[in-house]
């Protein structure tokens, strides 16, 4: 700001963070990154006591000019208590909040000013976009020259057109910690799976004469019940498994994989109806 003449300020009145702490608090304002509540923030290292030059005291007031961001409200909630806890005091009213977007009046004078041919609204959720693209239309902008973009799509521009020329692959890329490479989305989806719902392994043998069980069934758990609870959980898995093998569809024992996916689908089903769960059922069932 000062760089382009914005505001006009004496240098001398700006100091490092290691000399403020040998100034006198009244003569100190410190204006620092961290408004959302950002971990890897000065305001947030300085409310959980880890910025190396700052210390929050009971004396300071922290002036938050902007508002949450929608998703942030936890993180901003989190730090506000970490200042209060600290003795801060912390002013974050609405009427002290400064946008840092232009009004709708401010993008009708922006589009007054240049006059586009072409128009691409692109920042904010699709109804900003949406409303951006009606303010371009009533400041004379052809509706024809205006395009709405989605995340991936690439635009081809020159002096007499803008296209959609193709779209690419976005999103979020997952890196393996251990080895750096890339994790495939279904690799991710097992992971997020088995923590959030657990999972089941079973493992049975069964005669391909009659469709019996030639053996007590292994069942093992993972995340679903506690550990005195599983020989209660194996033997009523055994129970599943035996009566899913009374009404065996005909032909189905002799297609082991076939058999593994409906008895994956009955054993999730009986444990959902049980547990309101939906673990990683993963069965293995040998034809002898």
């Amino acid at each position: 700001a000062m760089q382009y003449e914005y505001i006009k300020l004496p240098k001398n009145i700006f100091v490092d963070a290691e000399e403020a702490n040998r100034m006198n608090d009244k003569d100190v304002l410190i204006i620092t990154t961290g408004s959302q509540g950002e971990p890897s923030s000065a305001l947030f290292r300085m409310a959980i006591g880890e910025h190396r030059h700052i210390k929050i005291k009971p004396t300071d007031l922290i002036v938050l000019s902007a508002r949450a961001i929608p998703g942030n409200e936890g993180s901003i909630s989190g730090m506000l208590n970490y200042l209060q806890r600290a003795g801060a005091r912390v002013a974050n009213d609405r009427d002290i909040h400064v946008s840092g977007h232009g009004s709708m009046e401010e993008q009708k004078l922006m589009l007054r000013l240049t006059n586009p041919k072409f128009f691409l609204p692109i920042h904010g959720e699709y109804n900003h976009i949406m409303k951006h693209r009606e303010t371009a239309i009533a400041c004379g902008v052809p509706e024809r020259n205006i395009l709405l973009m989605a995340d991936g799509d690439c635009m081809e521009v020159s002096s007499k057109m803008m296209r959609k020329s193709k779209t690419v692959k976005t999103g979020k890329t997952y890196i393996d910690n251990q080895n750096n490479h890339q994790i495939e989305d279904d690799i991710v989806i097992d992971r997020q799976k088995m923590a959030s719902e657990g999972m089941v392994v079973l493992v049975a043998q069964v005669s391909t004469a009659d469709s019996r069980l030639l053996s007590k069934p292994l069942v093992t758990s993972f995340g679903l019940v506690a550990d005195r609870n599983d020989k209660a959980f194996a033997a009523e898995m055994e129970d599943v498994l035996e009566h899913f093998l009374l009404n065996l569809k005909p032909g189905l024992i002799e297609n082991p994989k076939a058999l593994e996916n409906d008895l994956r689908q009955v054993v999730r089903k009986h444990i959902y109806r049980k547990m309101k769960k939906y673990p990683l059922i993963v069965p293995h069932v040998f034809i002898m």
